[in-house]
């Protein structure tokens, strides 16, 4: 009998351990897709340590999410050439500004994302919040002169 009941108490010991790591683990792991704190279909691409950005692309559209260090996605928004389209998602989902939006700040942000077509800058306010602001990068003369004269 002695061995069988060290049996039972060490499967009761075990399940127990399960049943509330598992929740825990279930948590932190990561998971593909837009709005996952640690994406698994895309490297990040961050340039700024303290952030991380994730990319998709379908359909001609670029998708791009930004996520702190704890994984909280922050903002997200979607860019095809010239147009940029906030997502409503992420904590700081109001502080994303886009070239169509009437209040875009001069104040240098730092690089948080960029790549051939785009810029992602994050700015600090005095509030603590963190100001987001996406705007296009014209990679000829003509394209420039295009963007500028709204053809």
């Amino acid at each position: 009998m002695k061995p069988n009941g060290y049996a039972v108490r060490s499967a009761l010991l075990i399940g127990l351990m399960l049943a509330f790591t598992g929740p825990a683990l279930a948590q932190q792991q990561p998971s593909s897709g837009l709005g996952s704190a640690w994406p698994t279909d895309t490297p990040d691409v961050s340039s700024m340590p303290g952030y991380h950005v994730y990319t998709w692309t379908k359909s001609g559209v670029k998708y791009v999410q930004v996520n702190d260090n704890a994984g909280k996605v922050l903002v997200a928004l979607a860019n095809a050439g010239d147009v940029f389209l906030p997502l409503p998602m992420g904590s700081a989902a109001q502080d994303l500004r886009t070239p169509a939006d009437a209040t875009i700040s001069t104040a240098p942000g730092a690089t948080v994302y960029q790549d051939d077509t785009m810029q992602l800058t994050a700015t600090p306010q005095t509030t603590g919040a963190v100001m987001f602001q996406a705007i296009s990068i014209c990679s000829t003369p003509y394209e420039c002169s295009t963007h500028i004269n709204g053809n």
